[in-house]
């Protein structure tokens, strides 16, 4: 049973085969039984998400369901759900209960989902293995002594160990598509400003953007169906027409042009995991795709220019965390001053630390013009290497992680080797395109995943894309060794 997709259940629930209050007991069981030892979930509320599903019931015995009412997912513990702990993997917000939901959270209640409880995350998403949680590190189902990748690392091992058959995440620099690879699944990043960032704990407001995790890009499809969309209330919302994400799925891609980065492929990617990459192009070719060459020559500027801007964004966005309105205050202190300094002090993990004094330092005066200033140029120049290649491909192609997952604490004490991971996924964010990782393989048992980029609002081609290459292969559905019951 916890081997279905999104759209199996949705097609059962249809059917009456199954009831929504069924199928959450079993994924509530399977929490239960799991999550102590992966520790996916931060928050799950039994009462409540039982009392979701009894209403999802309801809605299809009237025949008022839509097709996601009664199916349960997860929501990323970074958006704001109403009378929910809303932590966002941090001890500053550790008791702070949101008074509203999210949009993306409204979304789904709109149509009647279930929220199976709230995932585990990197601190305010700060991080690419999920070592960084103030709950807790989360572990690899594929091999508990691996990390799950970051920042969104509680959805994919909430996925990956199937106690949720689908989960919101979000993506700063590679953190739905890293962690997506890391853990064997399928990983979408929208277009920016195509899924609404209401009510999204902010770390980089210029790069976040929300996204679905889930087994396969017909379940991710069915996902992006509920969560694109205008949000008045997100200023970086774009008005762009509803699509249905599901329509043009199953159309062959003969023809379709993929390019390929040369500086995807160079010194830093594992050769076995560039093996896997390069057998999976090969199913395109299958597939009645044509190879195109091409070349993204500011990639390896991608990490020194993110680590510029999105650290500049989160001293700014975090600076709201000052123990007085909400979330954690220091108990003793001297003065107001004493409070704010003790309270962010204790109150921040190490690496949230670290990004906030690195982005208060270049925007600094002196600084601004050598470091910010410069980085947005390279950013215009990183989204320039994109349209050029654009011109002559449709879709472009490569690994989505430099490495399969490594182990746990490996990497935690050397943020510029952490930093590298991003490597391949960072600059879709800076120029905000889409991307997507599917499963393609796997290197000593452990998931590869196969990066896919699109142009803006290509979101439709790239399900497809996606689609055509799961209905050839099975790595979408492999499993983690003992987990199934």
């Amino acid at each position: 049973m916890e081997d279905w997709g999104i759209k199996e259940i949705s097609n059962l629930l249809r059917e009456n085969k199954i009831s929504s209050l069924e199928i959450t007991t079993h994924y509530l069981q399977q929490i239960k039984q799991k999550n102590p030892e992966i520790n996916a979930f931060i928050t799950v509320d039994e009462t409540r998400t039982l009392a979701q599903a009894k209403l999802a019931d309801e809605r299809i015995q009237k025949g008022e369901g839509d097709i996601f009412t009664g199916i349960p997912i997860a929501q990323t513990d970074i958006f704001c759900a109403e009378d929910w702990l809303t932590s966002c993997g941090s001890k500053m917000l550790h008791n702070f209960v949101a008074p509203y939901d999210a949009t993306v959270v409204k979304q789904f209640n709109d149509v009647g989902a279930v929220n199976l409880g709230k995932t585990n995350m990197d601190e305010f998403a700060m991080g690419s293995s999920n070592e960084t949680s103030y709950f807790g590190a989360v572990k690899n189902p594929w091999d508990l002594t691996r990390v799950p990748g970051g920042s969104s690392g509680g959805s994919a091992a909430a996925i990956a160990a199937r106690m949720c058959p689908g989960a919101t995440a979000t993506d700063t620099g590679g953190s739905i598509r890293q962690p997506a690879s890391l853990c064997g699944l399928t990983g979408l990043k929208p277009t920016y400003g195509l899924v609404s960032r209401y009510g999204m704990i902010a770390f980089a407001s210029s790069l976040d953007q929300a996204g679905p995790m889930a087994k396969s890009s017909e379940d991710c499809a069915m996902m992006m169906n509920v969560m694109a969309g205008y949000d008045v209330k997100d200023s970086t919302s774009i008005d762009h027409k509803k699509e249905d994400y599901t329509k043009n799925i199953d159309q062959p891609i003969d023809g379709l042009k993929i390019g390929l980065p040369k500086e995807f492929f160079a010194e830093g990617l594992d050769h076995n995991v560039a093996k896997v990459i390069e057998s999976a192009i090969d199913q395109y070719k299958k597939l009645g795709a044509t190879i195109v060459d091409v070349s993204l020559p500011n990639t390896n500027l991608s990490i020194p220019v993110y680590y510029v801007l999105a650290p500049a964004e989160a001293s700014s966005n975090l600076s709201r965390y000052d123990g007085v309105r909400f979330g954690y205050r220091t108990n003793q202190y001297d003065d107001l001053m004493d409070m704010y300094c003790k309270t962010r002090q204790e109150g921040f993990g190490d690496e949230v630390k670290r990004r906030i004094l690195i982005g208060t330092y270049v925007l600094s005066a002196g600084y601004y013009d050598a470091y910010y200033l410069k980085a947005q140029q390279i950013r215009h120049l990183i989204s320039e290497d994109f349209k050029k290649a654009f011109q002559v491909c449709d879709v472009i192609m490569g690994p989505t992680a430099p490495s399969t997952a490594f182990k746990a604490n490996e990497k935690i004490d050397d943020p510029v080797t952490m930093y590298l991971q991003d490597i391949f996924t960072i600059s879709t964010n800076l120029a905000g395109l889409p991307g997507m990782s599917i499963p393609a393989g796997s290197v000593n048992e452990l998931p590869v995943g196969l990066q896919i980029i699109g142009n803006y609002f290509s979101e439709g081609l790239m399900l497809n894309v996606a689609h055509q290459f799961q209905k050839m292969t099975d790595w979408h559905k492999a499993v983690p060794q003992g987990l199934l019951s």
